[in-house]
């Protein structure tokens, strides 16, 4: 039901290239997942999905569960058939959002007893909780029920969230009983070297078919979130999938790659697309912007999407500026292609022992564009 394969790992920078077999689908690693919090990727079909080359999406349990609710999604035969997408599926375990909305919650070892940002109402979050909604649902990957900390923050508070992270990781492996879904742990530990050590010897001392790396894409500086990767990457099994949470910085995502990471999520591309704000390999782009009024190019003349073949600049800020829907939902094509086709690129150059080019070669010309900031 749920297996890795390494293919090929760069010898100079440790990159992998690899499979992960679940039972809707083999994924190719290094791959990127766009977010469809309840239950769609926003503005996208699934088809549309496909069309790009997405392979995975994420789901999100908190937002599930609150609305319509897990029962329903059971009854309509697991959140594949519900939401029309037959391939693997990985739901959070609803942990981000004990950090995100933790004005609303409270926070003891038992569990989180949150109020619902809809309407107000009480409800109990729990590894048990956690697990049981997760098989409801039926996605291909659940996540560990985990507490997430705010960056900056204290040692003592870092280390209390790792402390109860491997207690609610014990908890939710105990209660986790679908033998068709692959259950993930999760590291925490912010950017303290000997907890992340600590968080990563504790989950894989308890098991785990795969890892993610939370806690990071927090508000850290990027060195740090690289300095912590580069420690862990020797900590976490090599023979483990290896999931950097929340990250979809392009360069932050080649980075991730080049230190052994071979999953990654964001809503960036999906958020961005809606204001807006386009990735191309020069860096963003503001569509909104004057200077965009009479360019008829495409978003990136070195990409091949359907966006960038069909319509131009000018008449893409036209639609933002009209507040066409189809000003969205164009742009959200367009990032989540530039995202899907990035990795894409990256594991080809890793087969093909051409990954420190490939890096260098992106990360000088999109920061550079960034840099310039030219419209």
């Amino acid at each position: 039901m749920f297996e890795f394969r390494i293919l090929t790992e760069c010898p100079t920078t440790g990159a992998r290239a690899g499979e992960l077999i679940t039972p809707h689908g083999i994924i190719k690693t290094p791959v990127f997942m766009p977010v469809g919090t309840q239950a769609t990727v926003k503005a996208m079909a699934p088809f549309e999905l496909e069309s790009l080359g997405a392979q995975i999406i994420l789901s999100n349990t908190y937002h599930l569960y609150l609305r319509p609710g897990p029962s329903i999604i059971d009854r309509a035969g697991g959140l594949h058939r519900f939401m029309g997408w037959d391939h693997p599926i990985l739901t959070d375990s609803g942990g981000f959002q004990v950090f995100s909305l933790s004005e609303l919650n409270k926070v003891s070892d038992d569990g989180v007893l949150c109020r619902s940002h809809l309407d107000g109402s009480t409800h109990f979050m729990s590894p048990e909780w956690a697990m049981r909604v997760q098989e409801a649902l039926g996605s291909d990957i659940a996540m560990c029920f985990d507490q997430c900390v705010k960056y900056p923050c204290s040692y003592e508070v870092a280390e209390e969230a790792v402390r109860r992270t491997t207690l609610w990781a014990k908890r939710s492996k105990d209660s986790h009983h679908r033998e068709d879904q692959g259950l993930f742990g999760i590291v925490q530990g912010s950017v303290f070297k000997d907890l992340r050590l600590r968080s990563s010897e504790e989950l894989v001392e308890l098991g785990f078919p795969g890892y993610g790396i939370g806690g990071l894409s927090v508000g850290e500086p990027h060195a740090e979130m690289y300095e912590v990767l580069d420690f862990i990457r020797h900590i976490l099994p090599l023979d483990k999938p290896r999931y950097l949470m929340g990250v979809g910085f392009a360069p932050n995502l080649v980075e991730g790659v080049s230190r052994g990471v071979d999953m990654f999520d964001c809503v960036l591309p999906t958020r961005n697309g809606r204001n807006g704000s386009v990735f191309t390999s020069k860096g963003h782009l503001n569509i909104k912007s004057l200077c965009f009024a009479d360019d008829f190019r495409p978003i990136d003349e070195n990409c091949d999407c359907y966006v960038c073949r069909t319509f131009t600049r000018a008449y893409l800020r036209h639609l933002h500026k009209a507040g066409e829907i189809l000003s969205s939902r164009l742009c959200t094509w367009h990032n989540i292609h530039f995202l899907v086709d990035l990795m894409k690129r990256a594991r080809e150059s890793i087969l093909s022992g051409q990954f420190p080019e490939f890096k260098e070669r992106f990360l000088n010309e999109f920061m550079k564009g960034e840099a310039s900031n030219d419209c």
